[in-house]
């Protein structure tokens, strides 16, 4: 098959020949329709994963159709429509039978501790733990998207923020991951200040519903925030992953509010910097956020079925496997408006 492959960090990746894959006990392989080119995957291609291996195909995000499944699976079968957090559980330990696979400790991620989904099929593990069924009426585009950048800003703000009705939150970051939790924020009846470098990224949150856009250009994106939200925002979102990000973001809120880190946050001298004094002084909640368990699904796509979600809005493009290998050691550069999908079919 045609893969995306990298034999060493920071070079530039390259489309090949691979051998297929084959399912293995308990688990599945999956033809790949559709996969998203996301940051985290630049992360990897850089080198800041341990867990990755080399040569490499990167790829986390995805949805296709079973082509194989393995010894051991009991609910699923050949040609059924799938997707699948980019976290997937060993659905055994104690974890996962209280519904945090995301957590996992013996978790499998496809296109980091495997190889992943920029390739005409990829293997899955512990399908009936992890696996999601595409309903018909969703596409696969927008399935994918739910795999990573959409279901973790909603595990981030539903299940770590606690985000309520009225209230202020702010977004560092435009993206496809930011874009997804400004969606997802209005969903919920909050009201949104989003914050971007980019002008085309900021007119697109506009669009989805954020009631301000505040470019971070030079500007004290802090001081503008509290400004707009009357003493600053309830929660704060690093949908980047930068101490700069990091830190105008938890700046941005206001005396005993939630910040929810989800871009990764690679360390620079050891440790990133964060205002811990501020987090002392104010009683601020600091969150991790990392993916969301299948489990979890049923009250998205709820959203997405009702019409109140549509994450095939945030898809800017759609693109082939020799695309995505130039396109991805740019990512850190780039300022996509939303998320760039690969279709490994195509060219």
């Amino acid at each position: 098959m045609r893969a995306v492959v990298y034999d060493a960090f920071g070079v530039a990746p390259e489309v090949r020949d691979v051998p297929s894959p084959t399912a293995p006990d308990g688990g599945v392989v999956v033809d790949v329709r559709a996969t998203g080119l996301c940051r985290s995957d630049w992360h990897g291609w850089a080198g800041h994963d341990d867990d990755i291996s080399l040569p490499h195909v990167p790829g986390h995000e995805l949805a296709g159709v079973i082509g194989e499944v393995g010894d051991g699976v009991t609910d699923w079968h050949v040609g059924d429509r799938v997707t699948v957090p980019f976290v997937c559980g060993c659905g055994r330990c104690e974890w996962c039978r209280q519904g945090d696979a995301q957590v996992c400790p013996d978790q499998t991620q496809p296109g980091f501790t495997h190889d992943g989904s920029f390739a005409e099929s990829v293997v899955l593990h512990a399908a009936d733990a992890n696996l999601v069924a595409i309903p018909d009426s969703v596409s696969f585009e927008a399935a994918a998207a739910l795999g990573c950048r959409f279901a973790t800003a909603y595990r981030g703000l539903v299940g770590r923020a606690r985000l309520a009705p009225d209230e202020w939150v702010t977004v560092v970051g435009a993206g496809g991951l930011g874009l997804s939790a400004v969606m997802i924020a209005k969903a919920l009846g909050a009201r949104v200040i989003v914050v971007d470098r980019s002008r085309p990224a900021l007119d697109a949150a506009s669009r989805l519903g954020a009631d301000h856009a505040v470019l971070a250009d030079g500007h004290d994106v802090p001081a503008r925030v509290h400004e707009l939200s009357e003493g600053g925002t309830h929660v704060s979102v690093d949908a980047v992953g930068s101490e700069q990000t990091c830190s105008d973001a938890i700046l941005s809120l206001r005396r005993r509010g939630r910040h929810v880190q989800i871009g990764l946050l690679p360390p620079v001298g050891g440790h990133p910097r964060v205002p811990m004094s501020r987090v002392i002084g104010w009683e601020l909640d600091l969150l991790g956020s990392h993916g969301m368990a299948a489990v979890d699904y049923p009250g998205m796509l709820a959203l997405i079925a009702s019409g109140t979600l549509r994450p095939e809005s945030l898809i800017e493009r759609v693109v082939g496997l020799s695309e995505a290998a130039s396109l991805l050691p740019a990512l850190e550069r780039a300022t996509p408006a939303g998320m760039t999908m690969i279709d490994p079919r195509r060219p």
